[in-house]
């Protein structure tokens, strides 16, 4: 799983992991069981209303209509997903971090023929394995990719710091906080400090001190930090 920075109108960086390409073939396989059991049901309406055949091929092209604009339609209305991404847990999004609009889900259906259909989905697999930032040939045209929002848990994204042992906290006022508060507190510290944001983690000095009524002479980052392993500490105490 690929990691890419999407740089906002804002001049904001986050951080995105493009979809696993397993997790995009098994999202095409459900979507086309789906499209399949719709012309199934279509074919066997069609035969119980016993149609005029001079009639049917007019009423064929009429109710496959939302079967050839499948994709196109789901992603547009479901926010970039179709019913396979949904259940694999992954979205197409725009590379310059905008919401995709109909021009970019139209751009992408369109060349899913050249991508997929055509070539059994070879050109797809070629281009989302040798491009990077998982863009297909109707991605690259259309400045999209398919992102995965499955989050990996990892022991830092929890409420727990390591503590040295024998560690003495030195502020009990922080269990005023809730687990969510600290939470938050966290990891706002945490991509403060990893982007070098000191005007966040001050604000965050600020308005613990307010909240704890905590007075320290510490500087802010050396404060928050000890804040967070002292709630670390009084959270594993229980």
């Amino acid at each position: 799983m690929e990691q890419f920075q999407i740089e906002t109108a804002q001049n904001i960086s986050i951080a995105q992991n493009t979809a696993h390409l397993g997790d995009r073939i098994l999202a095409y396989i459900i979507d086309t069981l789906i499209i399949v059991i719709y012309y199934v049901l279509m074919f066997w309406l069609l035969l119980a209303l016993d149609v005029e055949p001079g009639d049917s091929w007019a009423i064929y092209l009429l109710m496959s209509l939302p079967a050839f604009l499948y994709y196109f339609l789901m992603e547009t209305f479901m926010d970039g997903k179709t019913i396979g991404k949904h259940f694999m847990g992954i979205r197409v999004v725009k590379l310059d971090g905008t919401k995709p609009g109909f021009s970019s889900y139209f751009i992408r259906w369109i060349l899913r023929m050249l991508d997929i259909t055509l070539t059994s989905g070879g050109i797809a697999v070629f281009t989302i394995l040798i491009r990077g930032k998982g863009q297909r040939v109707g991605d690259i045209a259309a400045g999209t990719t398919v992102i995965s929002e499955k989050r990996k848990v990892f022991l830092k994204d929890t409420l727990l710091r390591d503590l040295p042992s024998g560690y003495t906290p030195k502020f009990p006022q922080v269990t005023v906080f809730k687990d969510s508060e600290m939470q938050t507190i966290k990891n706002l510290y945490d991509n403060a400090r990893r982007n070098g944001n000191h005007k966040v983690i001050l604000s965050l000095n600020n308005r613990i001190k307010k909240v704890t009524e905590i007075s320290s002479d510490l500087q802010p980052m050396e404060f928050v930090d000890i804040v967070i392993k002292d709630y670390s500490y009084y959270t594993q105490q229980l």
